[in-house]
């Protein structure tokens, strides 16, 4: 039996909206997808930093860096996948709660688990950027050399050789990766008109 029925929500005195005004600025998710190599994390913690010396508050949540912990136990089957985002989402609205801006960088290859976090995030404060790169191209970056293993069948369930990766149909911003430089990049995520209105001007 679930225990869900015996707990009551706890309202804080100290508001999401009061923290946004102590850092003078709005806090949302700006959720970084696409195939291993499209430059996800590289482009994330760029405008994490763009913010940081802007004086914002803000923290990046990365692939291979929460599987080290908050998501250790999963593996990368479909079930694994999704449960694997639901803690991910969970963890990046208690940070927006906070009044941070929160960064992430994670494959999350199917949309409707994207679209879970956007509702659960709340459709005006979720940023989707999709790092478009043919694969390539993301072969060819391959520092890690999985690409190379899933082709030899070492890895399972590798999205864009033994997984699909399904595209976004309306990102907020679609980059192609492949030719366009890191700068220009991290200027187009900081223009995203919906992003615009709560970043300190």
């Amino acid at each position: 039996m679930s225990t869900c029925s015996n707990l009551v929500w706890h309202a804080a005195t100290v508001t999401r909206e009061r923290r946004e005004k102590q850092n003078a600025h709005g806090s949302g998710v700006i959720w970084f997808t696409g195939l291993s190599g499209s430059g996800k994390s590289t482009l994330a913690h760029s405008v994490e930093e763009t913010l940081h010396q802007s004086g914002c508050s803000t923290f990046v949540l990365d692939g291979d860096n929460v599987r080290h912990g908050l998501c250790s136990d999963l593996g990368f089957s479909r079930e694994d996948r999704a449960e694997s985002l639901r803690r991910i989402g969970e963890m990046a609205k208690l940070f927006m709660e906070a009044g941070v801006l929160v960064l992430t960088a994670f494959i999350s290859p199917f949309r409707a688990d994207r679209e879970r976090i956007r509702h659960l995030v709340g459709e005006d404060h979720f940023f989707e950027v999709y790092c478009r790169c043919p694969i390539e191209v993301c072969e060819q970056r391959d520092v890690k050399g999985l690409y190379k293993k899933a082709r030899q069948g070492l890895i399972e369930e590798f999205t864009g050789i033994s997984s699909p990766y399904e595209e976004p149909i309306a990102p907020d911003l679609l980059l192609d990766t492949s030719n366009t430089t890191l700068e220009d990049s991290v200027r187009k995520v900081l223009s995203i008109q919906r992003l615009s209105g709560i970043l300190p001007r």
